[in-house]
Formats: C-alpha cells, sequence, structure tokens
C-alpha cells in the first residue's frame, strides 16, 4: 500500500519549512532566475541563472512566508520579490523562469513565467510571488 500524505500533514510539512513552527524548522531559501529555456520537471532539468545587468539572486527568510491550510492545495506564499535590472544581462539574455534553492544549492522546485521576459533598459523589473503548494493527491 502506498503512503497517502493527508491534508493536515501538508499543512504541517508547510508549516515547518517555511514558518519555522517546529524545531526541525528549515532554512532559508534563495529565489533565483533562469534564463534557459527549459520547462521545469520533477528530474533531469538544470537551470542557468541569469548574469550581469544588475541582476542578484534573493534570500527568502525563513518563518517570513504565509501558509494558507485553507486552499486546496495546501499553499506557502512569499511576498513578492521584484527584480530591477540596470541593462541586459550578459547570459542568455531572456528570462525563462524562477527556481528556488536551499542552503546546499539544491534545486527545490521551479516555475516557468507566463511570458518570457527580456530586460533591455534600466529600471526595467520583473516580479516573482514564489509559492509553493503540496497536495496528497495526483496532479491532474
Amino acid at each position: 500500500m502506498a503512503l497517502i500524505l493527508t491534508d493536515l500533514g501538508a499543512d504541517e510539512i508547510l508549516k515547518t519549512f517555511f514558518n519555522n513552527t517546529r524545531p526541525a524548522g528549515g532554512n532559508n531559501l534563495t529565489l533565483r532566475l533562469f534564463v534557459n529555456d527549459v520547462t521545469p520537471a520533477q528530474t533531469g532539468i538544470s537551470y542557468t541563472e541569469a548574469t550581469g545587468g544588475g541582476y542578484a539572486a534573493k534570500t527568502m527568510a525563513n518563518g517570513s512566508w504565509t501558509v494558507n491550510p485553507a486552499s486546496d492545495p495546501s499553499e506557502a506564499t512569499y511576498a513578492q520579490q521584484v527584480f530591477t535590472f540596470t541593462g541586459t544581462l550578459t547570459t542568455n539574455t531572456t528570462i525563462y523562469g524562477y527556481y528556488v534553492t536551499d542552503a546546499d544549492n539544491t534545486v527545490l522546485w521551479a516555475e516557468r513565467l507566463t511570458a518570457p521576459f527580456t530586460p533591455a533598459n534600466d529600471g526595467d523589473h520583473v516580479d516573482i510571488t514564489p509559492k509553493f503548494q503540496m497536495s496528497s493527491g495526483t496532479p491532474a
């Protein structure tokens, strides 16, 4: 028989990992932008991080996430992060999405933007609201 994660179990995992409400609370996470034209998948994907143009990854402090156990699936969200650029990137110049890493630089999850974004001018920006969702069911 397969292990089934309950909804309450998913909520507790979210609270522990993102809001440090349990002694084994998680660590800070890092939000990064990727510039290779890939579709995020569970395995086998390498992400090329943006460089140049004033880009810098953003640290997301543990304990600063909002956990919503009432949503279906259960969800944790972080405040919107604004990446403001000084001009073009030096790697591939188009941003395709974001990915989140832990303190060991392990990729935890990734999401592709609705539309690719190419910063070209000083002040161009892309806004990302990081989120994490859990479900005990099979994705549709």
